[in-house]
């Protein structure tokens, strides 16, 4: 069994690891002439069609839906419904929804394997997800049980098909909503065969297939076996990658219900039983089905995962972004002929200067309120609407590429850094250490939070001196290339994109798996 370090990231030597993986979170379809001209006229004739019908079993699947829950109280939803209920019912939506993907022109579910029992598997995990067609794995699964979003409940028939599978909800509101769902998990995973399986898609969201993401560890915290399920979609052409970049849910759609024939791939691997040190670290446990996954579909494993609304990655104990919103800030101002160099960036060091934006575009000179407003909101607000300068003045001189990357460094412990309360001299709190982490490298604030306790460990203050800053971000082997890549992105040919490639060398996934190479600074 392949085990691997709870983080389930090592480094590896530069010149001998494999290749970075692809962005995971990009897809591009490209269509020839042909192809368009074919997709235009099937598109016309059969799409239409398909999705008309394919709506109109959807609605069709709401009635077997009801009935099923129909008069049942909450305490009887507790456990799982039997009797006439569940053999009509069932059979029911199970049928539809065949008919309903058939419909949309997936007129073949090839599976490999076999499944597992309940009480030989009471999880089932299901990668790559790529598309809001994954849902079709459920038929050759037998309708398991999922895991939803409550806020799905109010979505009209969707909601109904929650209730009909008596799906764990968990809110993305109430804190305390996590804590229940892993209880419900594991009560439903270890009732002896009682409860049918838990279907999850540990991802967590959609990804271009070339890689797999981080799995999240709600699927293994039972610390039951789990049967990995895959899922492939081997047609000639991708029109089902529903990625963060790329084409949306109606171009998705469209073109995929103007395929003649989309065929879809379910594998059902060999059940994997969790060690006992899996089955007390359920990161350890997800780390290594997901290597055992990524290692059957022939692609890398990452570290890639979404964080809010932004896909990061884990790059040590750091997670940073793949595409960080100041390499953004970087497009709107130069689309607006700015120069960040010919700003005059003044800002008080340790002292706050909250501004309005108003005001920030007086001291950007931006005349256009479209262009003002865009960049402004790159920055963190408070509840009146306003902006700390210091964040304005550290971005916009990271932008200049005028500054070393050490007089850089300086400058942002400078602003941030705050008077020692015990002694002279002046340190850099967690407050100040996750905005500059959070601004120059896109990490979210509670992971550059953690990092700073870990760094404080070995000193008996709670700050970072100038030159502990400096050591972590200049000369740390990891986390000073990390730094020397957000802050000197590889040179592109003008007119093209600013952001480095997320599997070229010196970019952060090539970081993260220990491929990357530092690019030279201007000097070297």
């Amino acid at each position: 069994m392949n085990q691997g370090s709870p983080g389930g990231w090592a480094p590896l030597d530069p010149t001998s690891g494999p290749p970075a993986p692809p962005n995971p979170f990009v897809h591009e379809l490209h269509l020839s002439r042909l192809q368009r001209v074919k997709f235009c006229l099937l598109g016309a004739l059969l799409a239409p069609i398909r999705v008309l019908l394919a709506f109109i079993v959807l609605f069709l699947l709401w009635p077997f839906a009801w009935l099923q829950v129909a008069g049942l109280t909450e305490e009887q939803l507790q456990e799982p419904v039997t009797g006439w209920r569940k053999t009509v019912c069932h059979n029911g939506v199970l049928g539809l929804s065949r008919l309903l993907f058939f419909l949309l022109g997936f007129l073949r579910i090839r599976v490999r394997g076999q499944r597992a029992s309940r009480l030989q598997a009471p999880v089932l995990v299901a990668a790559p997800h790529s598309t809001f067609f994954d849902p079709i794995v459920l038929l050759p699964c037998d309708l398991p049980k999922v895991v939803s979003r409550a806020e799905n409940l109010s979505v009209p028939v969707i909601g109904a098909l929650l209730r009909f599978n008596q799906a764990i909800l968990v809110s993305r509101h109430d804190p305390a909503s996590r804590r229940r769902v892993v209880e419900e998990v594991r009560r439903r995973a270890t009732s002896g065969g009682k409860w049918p399986q838990v279907l999850f898609f540990p991802e967590g969201t959609c990804s271009n297939k070339k890689a797999l993401l981080k799995f999240k560890p709600g699927a293994f915290i039972a610390g039951v076996p789990v049967q990995p399920v895959l899922i492939r979609y081997p047609n000639s052409l991708d029109t089902t990658s529903w990625a963060w970049r790329g084409p949306g849910v109606l171009k998705v759609l469209w073109l995929t219900a103007s395929q003649p024939c989309s065929i879809v791939d379910v594998e059902f691997l060999p059940v994997y039983q969790p060690s006992p040190e899996e089955s007390r670290d359920p990161t350890l446990y997800a780390n290594n089905v997901q290597r055992v996954m990524a290692q059957a579909l022939g692609i890398p494993a990452t570290e890639c995962e979404f964080v809010g609304s932004l896909p990061v990655i884990v790059v040590g104990r750091l997670k940073v972004a793949l595409e960080p919103q100041l390499w953004e800030l970087r497009k709107v101002l130069r689309k607006a002929g700015l120069s960040p160099g010919c700003v005059d960036a003044g800002a008080e060091p340790g002292q706050s200067r909250m501004i309005s934006q108003e005001e920030f575009a007086r001291q950007l000179q931006l005349s256009d309120p479209q262009t003002a407003a865009g960049a402004f909101s790159y920055f963190q607000q408070d509840a009146k609407g306003l902006v700390d300068f210091r964040d304005v003045a550290l971005a916009l001189a990271a932008l200049d590429g005028g500054r070393s990357l050490e007089e850089l460094t300086r400058l942002a412990f400078e602003l941030f850094a705050k008077e020692h309360t015990e002694g002279p001299g002046r340190l850099l709190y967690k407050d100040g250490f996750s905005t500059i982490l959070h601004l120059l490298l896109g990490s979210p604030r509670p992971a550059a939070t953690t990092l700073h306790a870990d760094l404080c460990q070995a000193g008996p203050s709670q700050g970072l001196s100038l030159c502990e800053f400096q050591n972590f971000s200049l000369h740390d082997p990891l986390y000073g290339k990390l730094f020397s890549t957000y802050l000197r992105p590889p040179h592109t040919p003008r007119g093209t994109s600013q952001t480095p490639n997320a599997s070229s060398r010196g970019s952060p996934t090539a970081l993260a798996n220990g491929t990357g190479q530092v690019p030279k600074q201007k000097g070297d």
